[in-house]
């Protein structure tokens, strides 16, 4: 909405400043923070009476857990409305993109809600059917895959770039739609699977979003995309700030999420924001660097699919427990010692998928 301002240049030269990407992605950043910050309190007050018991805590889950008893869940509501004022606010609401990004965003974040009330009313674990469930985040995914191919040209738009391999493009044809929809849906559930303990998935999310705010600030961008000889995608420069206004949000919840939690993302958060990052590696043609940047996504999941193919085909289990951060806890890691340890492990990986950037 300010990008409008930037018309009154020619008046007063100030206004010039919502041209820039930058200056608008800190302006994104700082005003979902303040939002999330001031109404935090309210809404967590708000769904700590609703939901009275709160978000139920796993049986079999690290005896550490039943503490938490009674915290409320929801707190993607928190995320989501920070993050959807500074973008509406900060970010060029004609380009297709932006609004690609909401589409996915809000529609995970629905059914992520629907998912979190089912368990709080039912006081269970068993929620949103999975089948029925996947079955919308692909028809949203799907959705969305089709926008942006739409918002590109040529066989570019449904092809695939290969990290440290210059100008390579696999042309997928329409079953790059397929493909772009998987990816999105994947990183959504991955970043489900690894929101177990305070503070765990929020932080990994903010240093993905920083990696692919500059990832797409660069392709978005002619002159350094051809400097770093990576592809350049029209209108994604405006992906920047919309990883900005993730970020701001990011660290307002983290402010009420930190040890000991007074309120829990749920899947209301975590599924919405996986499937934002999922996106906008589509969207910046960096679809595989998504599994480096995000590798610790990448980790949880598969912690996941190996514990259950190994207990179908074997009867016995690889992990202690999964997703693999129970794992670790249950060696007698502290909750603590395991978020910040995980923390570093994303940082690195975020490092190291940039590096495919220049590495080509």
């Amino acid at each position: 909405m300010f990008t409008y301002l930037a018309a009154l240049a020619e008046d007063a030269q100030f206004f010039n400043v919502f041209r820039y990407i930058t200056f608008r992605t800190g302006g994104a950043m700082i005003t979902s923070f303040i939002v999330v910050f001031l109404f935090g309190p309210a809404i967590i007050s708000n769904l700590r009476i609703r939901q009275g018991r709160g978000q139920p805590i796993r049986a079999d889950g690290p005896q550490t857990h039943f503490k938490k008893a009674g915290t409320p869940t929801m707190g993607g509501l928190m995320i989501l409305s920070g993050f959807l004022v500074a973008t509406l606010f900060w970010a060029d609401l004609s380009n297709l993109y932006v609004w690609t990004v909401l589409v996915v965003t809000m529609g995970f974040g629905a059914i992520g809600f629907y998912d979190d009330y089912l368990k709080v009313t039912k006081q269970s674990h068993m929620g949103f059917s999975g089948k029925l469930r996947l079955a919308f985040e692909f028809v949203i995914a799907a959705i969305a895959s089709v926008m942006m191919i739409y918002a590109q040209t040529g066989t570019f738009a449904t092809s695939l770039s290969i990290p440290f391999v210059k100008s390579l493009l696999i042309d997928l044809g329409w079953f790059y739609a397929v493909f772009a929809a998987f990816v999105i849906v994947a990183a959504g559930n991955a970043v489900n699977l690894t929101d177990g303990l305070d503070g765990l998935a929020i932080m990994p999310i903010m240093i993905a979003a920083a990696a692919f705010g500059l990832i797409a600030y660069l392709a978005g961008n002619t002159n350094f995309a051809n400097y770093l000889q990576i592809h350049y995608v029209v209108g994604t420069g405006e992906l920047a700030v919309v990883c900005g206004a993730v970020i701001g949000a990011g660290l307002g919840f983290l402010w009420f999420n930190a040890p000991p939690a007074a309120i829990f993302m749920g899947d209301t958060g975590s599924l919405a924001l996986g499937g934002l990052v999922g996106t906008i590696a589509v969207a910046t043609k960096h679809e595989l660097v998504l599994a480096v940047i995000g590798g610790l996504f990448v980790i949880e999941a598969l912690s996941v699919i190996i514990q259950v193919a190994s207990f179908k085909l074997t009867g016995k289990r690889v992990f202690l427990m999964a997703p693999i951060h129970h794992h670790f806890e249950k060696l007698g890691w502290t909750e603590s010692q395991v978020v910040v340890r995980f923390w570093i492990i994303a940082l690195l990986l975020a490092f190291v998928g940039l590096s495919t950037l220049k590495l080509r």
